[in-house]
């Protein structure tokens, strides 16, 4: 039986997915993208999982695309149909409201535009992160393009894509490409952590932070205020703010269901 390109699991609200092909450095390979695609799919129809952790095994978070598959067909209707099959299950995980963390373990060369597909990203202390496109002469993939310059500024991630630049954890940490470091050992259960927070909080006021953060990136100020007009009409009328207002005059932990 063939090892399984992606393992799945859940603890309680949490899903927790880890790319399983240490041997090539876990590169996107067509396998691994259909596993995704199956289960970002059953991740945001599940209404008991409330938030996701990703991330590598052994010492390697990502090594980006697969490159025995990219030189295997190099026509433009193959490259095309490659990208959507990994924008295909991307798109599911950004446009959810349900939010993702990437513990990112090890080497991410390539794959840190992965990392960055996620709404909160931390690293191992042995982490490494470096572009990894330039020394195959390939675009980056996966919106890191998009996401690169809005997470760490433009004249930082024209140096980081374009040098191939090797920036360490706390380097990272300090540009603003990751948010927290944890010792190697306790980065699963630190990451876990930070999922399990998010998924017992108000999922409604939760989900919508995620859709406007994401939205006003491009929005006008206009529109991003009518915009949280209406998500705070919404966020109002939960049993959730009731509950946390209640609790607050209480003085006690309020205990959210997420509607």
């Amino acid at each position: 039986m063939s090892k399984l390109p992606l393992i799945v699991e859940t603890r309680g609200p949490v899903a927790i997915w880890r790319l399983n092909n240490p041997e090539i450095r876990n590169p996107l390979t067509a396998e691994l993208k259909a596993a995704l695609a199956e289960a970002a799919e059953r991740f945001v129809s599940d209404e008991n999982l409330k938030s996701l952790v990703l991330t590598g095994s052994e010492e390697c978070f990502c090594a980006g695309g697969d490159l025995r598959n990219m030189t295997s067909d190099r026509r433009t209707v193959a490259v095309r149909s490659r990208m959507k099959s990994t924008h295909a299950w991307m798109k599911l995980l950004v446009a959810s409201e349900k939010p993702a963390i990437m513990a990112v373990n090890g080497a991410a060369v390539g794959g840190t535009s992965l990392a960055l597909v996620g709404d909160i990203v931390v690293a191992s202390d042995r982490a490494y992160f470096m572009s990894g496109f330039p020394k195959v002469g390939v675009l980056p993939d996966c919106a890191f393009l998009y996401n690169l310059p809005r997470a760490i500024g433009l004249p930082a991630a024209k140096d980081f894509l374009m040098t191939n630049r090797r920036i360490d954890a706390e380097t990272a940490l300090k540009m603003g490409l990751i948010s927290r470091v944890f010792p190697h050992d306790g980065l699963l259960d630190g990451a876990i952590a930070i999922a399990q927070e998010i998924a017992e909080g108000p999922g409604v006021s939760i989900g919508l932070t995620k859709s406007l953060l994401n939205l006003s990136q491009n929005d006008s100020l206009e529109a991003f205020l009518l915009r949280e007009e209406t998500a705070q009409a919404v966020v109002f009328g939960t049993e959730d703010f009731a509950e946390g207002n209640l609790a607050f005059r209480e003085k006690r932990k309020p205990n959210f269901r997420g509607r």
